[in-house]
């Protein structure tokens, strides 16, 4: 009797770890702790989400999804070990990274062992130019960005001082250098061009240099951490100065560091999703649980949408490259809308449009 009941028990033990490795091993990654970690929770609400409503609904193939959340902190040698992680684990897609300094290190990783990557918010063109046919992402480009941001300041700046900033990161620096391109071979000549240090709280003599040559317009390339200390600071030294960034201001968190001084920054991101009707059931069952859908939620719950719809159209979600296949040919149905990919892995969605904070939040200009 015992034997029937150890043997009884270790059958028990084997049908549950195979049910166990049934699941889809898929996993989200991007700076869940550190100063941009407002971000990742945004990732990880929106993938979360995403797995929750996929399971809902029969999961992928008849099979369930499991979500691993790698913490990156948006620090490339952290990237390349959570990256690492997720192949030890199975993992065959990741909705990730945030920062390109992140996802670009990291690519290298996935390219290798065969694992999907799409990621919702890393704009450095050389991830999707380099990073082979497992590698997408549902953002768009810096150097879109950058023809979208040079033109403004030339038309509504014209004749204006104007100083061009970066954090001296991929993304940063990308996107000030494709901003600052545009914008001279449409004939401005940028009256500063100067590198800040990411994570540093005092810019007094970088506001002081800005206020001394009469500077009208800021461009920052860089994080709503820093973005939000320098207008802070500017309008402390009684400066008018206009602030223009990127779409690394998507975060209620930038008017927490600004509070007023924060009125009136434009920034550039992609047509908010919220507004999106087909997003309209989701979008609800996010603001009933008390979440703000904002940023990059939707981006992530979108390239969680886009890979699960893929490996459905070629049948199998761990023949990672019949659903690389098929995110290249296909046309999916998400939270921001039908959504393809080009031959490099880049959306098809429209482009850049204008954001203003006001009165605490922000919304088209």
């Amino acid at each position: 009797m015992k034997k029937l009941l150890l043997a009884s028990s270790a059958l028990g033990l084997m049908m549950g770890a195979s049910a166990a490795m049934a699941d889809i091993q898929v996993a989200v990654a991007g700076p869940m702790t550190g100063q941009y970690a407002s971000f990742g929770a945004q990732m990880r609400v929106g993938a979360e989400q995403a797995v929750k409503d996929i399971n809902a609904a029969g999961g992928v193939n008849g099979e369930m999804l499991a979500l691993t959340v790698g913490d990156d902190a948006c620090d490339p040698k952290q990237a390349v070990a959570v990256a690492n992680q997720f192949v030890s684990k199975g993992v065959v897609f990741v909705a990730g990274h945030f920062c390109s300094g992140s996802s670009i290190p990291a690519s290298s990783v996935y390219k290798e062992e065969g694992i999907i990557q799409i990621s919702p918010g890393s704009t450095n063109p050389k991830l999707t130019d380099e990073g082979g046919p497992m590698i997408f992402r549902v953002c768009g480009r810096d150097d879109r960005q950058g023809l979208f941001a040079g033109d403004f300041l030339a038309t509504e700046y014209a004749g204006k001082k104007v100083a061009i900033l970066h954090d001296k990161t991929a993304y940063g620096k990308g996107l000030a250098d494709e901003t600052m391109a545009a914008y001279e071979a449409l004939g401005g000549k940028p009256a500063m061009y100067e590198a800040i240090t990411a994570g540093e709280k005092d810019y007094t003599a970088l506001v002081s240099k800005l206020k001394q040559e009469d500077i009208d317009v800021v461009y920052l390339g860089g994080y709503h951490t820093e973005a939000g200390l320098i207008v802070r600071q500017m309008r402390d030294q009684g400066m008018d100065t206009q602030l223009v960034s990127g779409d690394a201001l998507v975060t209620n968190e930038y008017w927490s560091i600004t509070g007023d001084a924060g009125e009136g920054t434009i920034m550039s991101f992609s047509p908010d999703p919220r507004k999106n009707p087909g997003a309209a059931d989701v979008v609800k069952e996010f603001t009933d649980q008390g979440i703000d859908p904002e940023g990059y939620v939707l981006y992530t719950y979108a390239a969680v949408q886009a890979w699960a719809e893929a490996a459905k159209a070629a049948g199998t979600a761990s023949d990672t490259e019949a659903v690389s296949e098929a995110l290249h040919s296909g046309n999916y149905d998400t939270v921001l809308g039908d959504l393809s990919f080009d031959e490099k892995g880049d959306v098809t969605l429209p482009g850049y449009v204008w954001y203003v904070w006001k009165n605490g939040t922000y919304d088209y200009r």
